[in-house]
């Protein structure tokens, strides 16, 4: 090349940096991958934890990143598709070599995708995964996202009180790994709280139309419905169940948990308990920032979901604020994996720090979230909370 040719080509790139058609030299990215449903049924989730993340993202690196490396969040819509989600935590590991995985949106596809983490001993952290066996798959799989056995006790136990329910009717999905982990939680809580449970009624994802199951409830003389369900299918639940003239307190489980419930449902959605670590009305400051910052950023109030993906950047950020990446991939990703368990984090969800798991060959496993569940309950479009 000619030193004519050079400077041409040099004065070029000057042009195109000047005019941000190129970036220009800046610390190195960490880059993050998001396997998150953004589209499907699911996308009712991940739209709302692709928001938190991204409120976190830009939070973090105006203040500076961690350690002068800006965080690059890459994300790939996994649809809340077992196959689709296996596709992309393969494509995020192996060929954009991301530092680590935040994902899947769903238990189901966590199931499926999170042991290819595992095995390319590559970080996978759930925030939104609550079925129970998700963090025995091994000690590169976290979540913050407090499980159903821990939170549905305490929501049936505030709803029984304040309703005064003395016999229940549980209806569940049978055929997804969260609603079915959702049911054997409820199960298990309404047997040591001694409630009699009428009648028991399942239906299948996808499905539309619940009159059949509701019906038999109605008839069977329950006071409540516990109900293990994603939204997609519990929302047209409620619905249906308040058609028919049944407006019984309706005790639902994480996937039940988002403002979605008023779009979809509307006057139809009053009285639904649901318990998580987080709520709208919780008036501590960390939460209160948080709700205002991100009510600014995208015009809507959050939800559980956004909540839990916030917080779960920042605990990821502390993490990387403990250790030196060194450029080696292998040996950054089993650092950060060391760290990660000796984080506490007080944020949007409140105080936080991980308990080990348990494999199903009774070794230590993955990590789990430790942290109390707040009981709320709907009326006229908003979340109270109720103690």
């Amino acid at each position: 090349m000619t030193r004519s040719v050079t400077l041409q080509r040099h004065a070029l790139i000057a042009a195109l940096a000047a005019a941000g058609m190129v970036a220009s030299a800046s610390a190195a990215d960490i880059k993050i991958g998001a396997a998150e449903a953004l589209s499907g049924p699911a996308g009712q989730y991940g739209q709302s934890i692709k928001n938190g993340f991204q409120l976190a993202v830009d939070e973090i690196n105006a203040a500076g990143g961690v350690k002068g490396d800006k965080i690059a969040l890459q994300f790939e819509d996994e649809a809340g598709k077992k196959e689709q989600a296996i596709d992309v935590f393969k494509k995020l590991i192996f060929q954009d070599k991301v530092l680590m995985v935040f994902g899947p949106t769903l238990s189901n596809s966590a199931q499926a995708a999170d042991p290819i983490a595992q095995a390319a001993k590559t970080v996978v952290f759930g925030t939104s995964n609550t079925a129970d066996g998700i963090t025995s798959i091994g000690d590169y799989v976290f979540r913050n996202s407090v499980t159903e056995a821990d939170v549905l006790p305490e929501t049936l136990r505030v709803a029984i009180k304040h309703a005064k329910i003395s016999k229940v009717a549980v209806l569940y999905g049978n055929d997804d790994v969260f609603t079915k982990s959702g049911y054997d939680a409820f199960k298990k809580a309404l047997e040591t709280l001694k409630v009699p449970v009428t009648t028991t009624e399942t239906f299948a994802k996808g499905d539309v139309d619940f009159k059949a199951q509701l019906t038999k409830i109605k008839a069977s003389g329950a006071d409540a419905i516990v109900l293990s369900a994603l939204i997609a299918e519990g929302a047209p639940i409620m619905v249906q169940a308040r058609q028919l003239g049944m407006n019984m307190p309706v005790i639902g489980g994480n996937g039940m948990n988002s403002v979605k419930i008023f779009d979809l449902a509307k006057d139809k959605s009053d009285n639904l308990w649901v318990g998580s670590p987080w709520a709208l009305g919780n008036q501590t400051k960390e939460n209160t920032k948080f709700v205002v910052a991100y009510t600014q950023k995208y015009k809507s109030a959050p939800d559980q979901f956004g909540a839990q993906a916030y917080d779960a950047m920042n605990i990821v950020a502390a993490a990387l604020g403990k250790i030196k990446l060194s450029g080696n991939l292998e040996a950054d990703r089993k650092a950060l994996r060391d760290a990660l368990p000796t984080v506490t984090h007080t944020g949007a969800t409140g105080p936080f720090k991980f308990r080990q798991a348990m494999g199903k060959d009774g070794k230590p496993a993955g990590y789990d979230a430790q942290q109390a569940a707040i009981v709320s309950v709907t009326q006229g479009g908003k979340y109270s909370i109720e103690k």
